[in-house]
């Protein structure tokens, strides 16, 4: 099946018979009140080797509630093999510190050379394994998948997916790229849940 099937697919999984809950309410891209089938918190992660996104979202009240975010950035004076024992140590640091239900990371479909798939590979592995060893169930999902839930758009920019989860979340205070594309990975993932359910 092509990639522009599994997009119309999704599409047509969020406009289904709650679709007024996912796309085009209140003004927004997706109106997510009363969305009562996904109950937990997710842990949506945007690995990357020198900036990856944390994202921690509730999703236990009416509407999602941002419980904690933040960026590991390794500079370029860490070396690869720092960069990857710090990920891993910042990410069950901040494992210990939460409940978690489930954990969502975007999936690679395409890299451009076998380096970066090397680079890529080895941070989702130390994140892997320190969400395994908190016994979390872990979900990948597309890069198109994501965006196509959040924004209504699968191309869409960055910019357009941090403004989307700030109008939905209510976020007034400012955000990096690696944060909002984590929060859109947990969104999708608590969105999916419902689609499936």
């Amino acid at each position: 099946m092509g990639a522009k099937s599994l997009r119309r697919m999704w599409t047509e999984k969020l406009s289904d018979s709650d679709g007024s809950k996912f796309l085009k309410g209140n003004n927004q891209p997706h109106c997510i009140s009363g969305i009562r089938a996904f109950h937990g918190t997710i842990i949506g992660i945007d690995a990357s080797l020198r900036g990856t996104g944390i994202a921690i979202v509730n999703f236990t009240e009416t509407t999602p509630r941002l419980a904690f975010s933040t960026r590991i950035s390794c500079p370029p004076k860490l070396s690869f093999y720092q960069c990857i024992e710090k990920i891993f140590s910042e990410v069950s640091a901040i494992l210990n510190n939460f409940q978690l239900d489930s954990a969502a990371l975007e999936q690679t479909i395409y890299v451009q050379n076998y380096k970066i798939s090397h680079i890529l590979g080895a941070a989702k592995g130390a994140i892997i394994v320190a969400l395994t060893s908190k016994g979390l169930e872990i979900s990948e999902y597309p890069p198109l998948r994501i965006k196509q839930s959040v924004t209504g758009v699968g191309r869409a920019s960055k910019e357009q997916v941090r403004r989307t989860v700030r109008n939905i979340l209510n976020i007034n205070h400012d955000i990096s790229y690696d944060e909002s594309d984590a929060i859109a990975i947990a969104l999708c993932h608590a969105w999916t849940k419902k689609t499936a359910a």
